[in-house]
Formats: structure tokens, C-alpha cells, sequence
């Protein structure tokens, strides 16, 4: 990738972030967090782009979240509080889609490490398919610049990495979540 297209997606993506904490904070939802930087970076994401696969669900053990999921390329897959698992259905759309790329699939998503009949997809406004775990739609956090990462836990209070049994990653010091077995609303 050019250093010209490196900028002007860095540019992009931190005009994106600002637009997102902005429309979060007149919502309702909003961060505490520090956004990324959105100046150039040796190390930008090497996120997925909404035509390819990411089709592989790993386990991975994070120090201080304990097990979480990651795509095949060790990005860690979040959950929003807003969407709902029963019926699976998205949420985050328009801008926030800039800031939570959704974890689109192509074919039957497989798993290492984890429940696969859990994992499924949901057809997106656009057409394309977004990966679910027990339900709930899956997302990449822009701020998570390499795999591993989890710069988008618990922003806003409504984003989490997900557990193996498909709840919220809390602190060692806190309890991991059940899944529920409904949405809830805002």
C-alpha cells in the first residue's frame, strides 16, 4: 500500500472516529477511551475488507481478559450490547460501521477452540454476510492496530471481546457474563 493511500485511509479512519464519538455522545452511548491516533502508522490494521473471508474463529488466552475470540488472523472479535442475539441482528450501521467493522464472511464459518454449530452469519443492508457467535453479530475494533489487541473493550460501555461461550470478556477481577437469550434494547 502507498504511503499516500496509507495517510489518506489513517486521515479517513480518524475523521470516521471522531464522526462515531461524536453521534455516540448525542445517543447516549459514548467513550472514556482515547481514540487511536489517526496519524501514519508502521503498523496499521490489517483488517479484513468487507469481500473477504475471515472465516476461521480462534481461542486465544489474554492475560487480563482470560479466553477470547479472534478472527484467522489474530484480530480480536467484539460484541455490541446494543445488537440482539435473538433474533441475530446488527445494530451498528452507517457511521459506526467506520469505527466497528463488522467480521464478514464468505462460506460456512469454522471454529478452533470453539462451539462451531454456535457460529452463523447475518445477511448486513449490504448484502454481505456478518459472522455470529451464539447469536450475536461479531465486529473488529479500527483501534486494535495488530492481532492481540483489545483496545475496544468495554468502550462505551457496550462493547466487548467475546468468551468462548459467547459472553462478555470481563477483567480477571470481575465475572464473565453469560450469554443472554435475548437482545434487550438501547
Amino acid at each position: 500500500m502507498s504511503t499516500i493511500r496509507r495517510v489518506g485511509l489513517l486521515a479517513a479512519s480518524g475523521a470516521a472516529v471522531l464522526a462515531f464519538a461524536t453521534a455516540c455522545g448525542s445517543s447516549g452511548y459514548h467513550s472514556s477511551t482515547t481514540p487511536p491516533p489517526s496519524g501514519p502508522s508502521s503498523t496499521a490494521p490489517m483488517m479484513p475488507s468487507p469481500g473477504q473471508s475471515a472465516t476461521t474463529v480462534k481461542v486465544i488466552n489474554n492475560g487480563s481478559l482470560g479466553q477470547i475470540l479472534t478472527d484467522s488472523n489474530g484480530f480480536t472479535l467484539y460484541r455490541f450490547d446494543v445488537d440482539s442475539n435473538n433474533p441475530p441482528t446488527s445494530n451498528c450501521n452507517t457511521g459506526c460501521i467506520d469505527t466497528w467493522s463488522p467480521a464478514t464472511v464468505t462460506g460456512q464459518p469454522t471454529g478452533t477452540g470453539v462451539d462451531a454449530s454456535q457460529l452463523s452469519t447475518i445477511t448486513r443492508p449490504d448484502g454481505t454476510k456478518q459472522l455470529t457467535f451464539h447469536g450475536w453479530p461479531l465486529y473488529r475494533y479500527s483501534g486494535d492496530s495488530k492481532a492481540g489487541q483489545t483496545n475496544g473493550q468495554g468502550i462505551g460501555g457496550t462493547w466487548w471481546a467475546v468468551t468462548p461461550s459467547g459472553g462478555k470478556a470481563m477483567a480477571a477481577s470481575s465475572s464473565p457474563t453469560a450469554p443472554p437469550s435475548t437482545g434487550g434494547g438501547y
